[in-house]
């Protein structure tokens, strides 16, 4: 029997990953999934695997939030305020 933390790290080995995919994939709320994430980082890092976080995205004027360090979708675009922003996707390679 797998941990559900094993079972995230299975899904996201397959390709990128955001966090309603996952929650959905796994049968936890999306809440949860970031707990998990910010392990399974660390996790990776120790057994010699790449943690890749693809950053999220304004889909108004396309902004790309790369120097974000947290994990959560932002609540808005710095540049045109727009908050139709994509959530960031999640891979290890």
């Amino acid at each position: 029997m797998e941990t559900i933390r094993q079972r995230i790290i299975a899904c996201l080995s397959k390709g990128p990953m955001n966090s309603i995919d996952i929650s959905q994939e796994i049968g936890i709320m999306e809440k949860e999934v970031f707990d998990h994430i910010a392990h399974i980082a660390q996790s990776a890092q120790r057994q010699g695997k790449r943690f890749v976080i693809h950053p999220s995205k304004c889909l108004k004027c396309g902004y790309v939030f790369e120097d974000r360090k947290r994990l959560t979708r932002p609540g808005r675009c710095p540049k045109c305020k727009g908050t139709y922003v994509q959530r960031p996707e999640y891979e290890i390679c």
